[in-house]
């Protein structure tokens, strides 16, 4: 199947590393024009030199922070003014901030609120005007595993995700009606920038292709390895196309098989 994006306008955020900068260089291969928001001038400088040499299209970086309140408004504003109206929107910034439930504090509670729920929240208002009168829109929630089924020690980027679920289905079912399909991506033990930080944070004895693997069996994932970026970004890049017509309100693991039949 050849999985086309031409003619559409796409905004990821979380774009100039990692799972974002895959799902840009995916859908800019595709035929899609891209703008990415991230804080990092300088990386998202360095991506967006890849992204268009990957696909030749107009790429647009817009450096911005997602938690602050202004934001979100800012980085569209930009990117409608660069690129013309958003098709597409994939919210994908956020951390995996997680530790002992007794030791978060109030203030880390509330800056995973603000750049993982209310970020999206405020682009989402942001971009659904325009894909509600265009009568065409997709609307991409990455999200983790563990919004399903959370592990002790999971908070809070457990219970953000969860409420990103929720999001994903409300929003799914109030503008099906206009077309603007919104789907989420569980994401598994993808491989990606941060578990090569996790990696550095410490002196090691094993090689990173042992500690990932060290972790693929400690995880029981059934496939027996970990899943690549480009993998994820094909299954991304398929809800933004039209091959994904009739899927809507869905969240799609991408874990290898980890996750027990929801």
């Amino acid at each position: 199947m050849d999985i086309r994006l031409d003619g559409r306008t796409a905004l990821i955020t979380g774009g100039s590393e990692g799972l974002g900068k895959a799902m840009a260089l995916k859908f800019a291969e595709s035929g899609a024009e891209i703008a990415i928001v991230a804080r990092r001038p300088d990386a998202l400088e360095t991506a967006r030199g890849e992204i268009a040499a990957a696909g030749g299209g107009r790429v647009f970086a817009v450096s911005c922070d997602l938690g602050e309140a202004s934001g979100a408004g800012d980085a569209f504003a930009a990117a409608e003014a660069e690129l013309g109206e958003i098709d597409i929107l994939v919210n994908n910034a956020g951390t995996s901030r997680a530790g002992p439930f007794e030791e978060i504090s109030d203030a880390d509670w509330q800056t995973d609120f603000d750049l993982k729920m209310f970020a999206a929240i405020r682009l989402c208002r942001l971009a659904l005007p325009g894909m509600k009168s265009r009568r065409w829109g997709r609307i991409i929630n990455v999200l983790n595993i563990g919004a399903r089924a959370p592990r002790a020690g999971g908070a809070p980027t457990a219970v953000t995700r969860a409420a990103g679920l929720a999001l994903t289905k409300v929003l799914a079912t109030e503008f099906a009606p206009h077309n603007i399909l919104v789907n989420a991506l569980m994401t598994g033990f993808i491989r990606s920038t941060q578990w090569e930080r996790r990696y550095a944070q410490k002196e090691r004895t094993e090689s990173y292709e042992e500690f990932v693997q060290g972790m693929v069996d400690a995880r029981g994932i059934p496939m027996g390895r970990i899943g690549t970026a480009e993998e994820y970004a094909s299954v991304a890049c398929f809800l933004a196309s039209d091959a994904a017509g009739y899927v809507t309100g869905d969240a799609i693991n991408i874990d290898g098989g980890a996750s027990p039949v929801p």
